[in-house]
């Protein structure tokens, strides 16, 4: 699994969002500004964040972006899988046998890691992020 600057600008989104205030609305200008990136590219990031169901957009003056209800139950491995979709590390052994060490010693480590992304929760993230800013 290798992970692109979109997941890791989807990431980062999601953690602002997070550390803000549930109510507030976060326009893409803001978002974009915090990152360093340009508004049409995170618009795009956030285009799948919404179709993914973990954010939400509202239109207008006071318009912008924040997390859905239940965000708190959302984990990294979640926007990876909403930014990336989720490929194998290793998918081919070169000697075609089902029982290749490597390809088992592989997928062993990549269950491991997907395992531990998918308990590393998006509100864990931001509660640390607000302990260490107070």
């Amino acid at each position: 699994m290798k992970l692109t600057k979109a997941t890791n600008y989807a990431l980062h989104t999601m953690l602002f969002l997070a550390v803000n205030p549930p109510d507030e609305h976060i326009g893409v200008a803001k978002l974009a500004e915090h990152q360093e990136v340009s508004t049409t590219y995170l618009s795009k990031i956030l285009t799948k964040l919404v179709k993914s169901g973990m954010v939400e957009s509202v239109s207008g003056a006071n318009g912008g972006y924040k997390l859905k209800p239940g965000w708190e139950e959302l984990s990294i491995l979640d926007v990876i899988k909403a930014i990336e979709g989720l490929t194998p590390i290793f998918d081919y052994c070169h000697s075609h046998n089902p029982n290749c060490l490597i390809q088992k010693s592989i997928e062993s480590a990549e269950e491991k890691l997907l395992d531990e992304l998918n308990q590393t929760l998006i509100v864990d993230l931001a509660d640390k992020m607000n302990k260490t800013s107070i």
